[in-house]
């Protein structure tokens, strides 16, 4: 936020991993916010995961380009109401090369077809997990709208120590990979009521851009 006392400056968590804060402006967030509002309607649209051991995960989601389930990718909902995963947005694509030229100075050279948009509210959280059901390494983006959260970013070995805690808020870029792109992740909490109250969002919102690699 350009208003801050003291702006949040941006950083290099780890190699590869970079936060730059307020990279979305009020309105690409108001815009990005409708868009996901959109693409939570059914059919194909937000939904609960259930874990392989019967756990069911405390965020909400739904997936465009590919369908993400544990642990992998179809063109459909398998593992709901069946039918064919929403297109992925061009605007999306633009957004992640634009994001990884932020990050990186430079694009990435493979175009991004994947977009998976959890929705955190009350009391939801994300356990350490690594993004590897992918099979392209190109860097992993993701975007933060609403409430800030405690963003837990670890190593590649181990869902233990070392990790960092970053503050994400509304609008802020993060984006990792080379060495950090398998690095264990999670966020821990979320802290309710900090959302921009312009937004007109209760909960957290994280969409995240990633390359497939796979055929078609």
């Amino acid at each position: 936020m350009t208003d801050e006392l003291f702006p949040r400056p941006r950083a290099e968590i780890a190699p590869g991993a970079v936060h730059v804060p307020g990279w979305l402006g009020p309105d690409e967030q108001r815009r990005l916010l409708a868009d996901c509002r959109a693409w939570a309607r059914p059919p194909a649209g937000l939904r609960t995961v259930t874990m392989p051991n019967g756990g069911r995960m405390s965020v909400r989601s739904v997936c465009l380009g590919w369908h993400w389930y544990p642990y992998g990718y179809a063109r459909t909902v398998v593992d709901g109401d069946g039918a064919p995963v929403k297109p992925f947005p061009a605007p999306l694509g633009d957004l992640a090369r634009r994001a990884v030229t932020e990050a990186y100075g430079e694009p990435c050279a493979e175009p991004y077809d994947i977009a998976l948009v959890n929705f955190y509210g009350e009391g939801a959280a994300m356990g350490m997990h690594r993004d590897a059901d992918e099979r392209s390494a190109a860097p992993v983006v993701s975007l933060s709208l609403g409430d800030a959260c405690v963003f837990r970013f670890g190593n590649p070995g181990t869902r233990t120590r070392p990790w960092t805690d970053v503050e994400l808020r509304s609008g802020d870029l993060f984006v990792f990979g080379g060495p950090s792109r398998l690095a264990y992740h999670g966020v821990p909490r979320t802290r309710p009521g900090t959302a921009p109250p312009a937004l007109g969002l209760t909960g957290r919102l994280n969409i995240t851009l990633r390359v497939s690699g796979l055929p078609g």
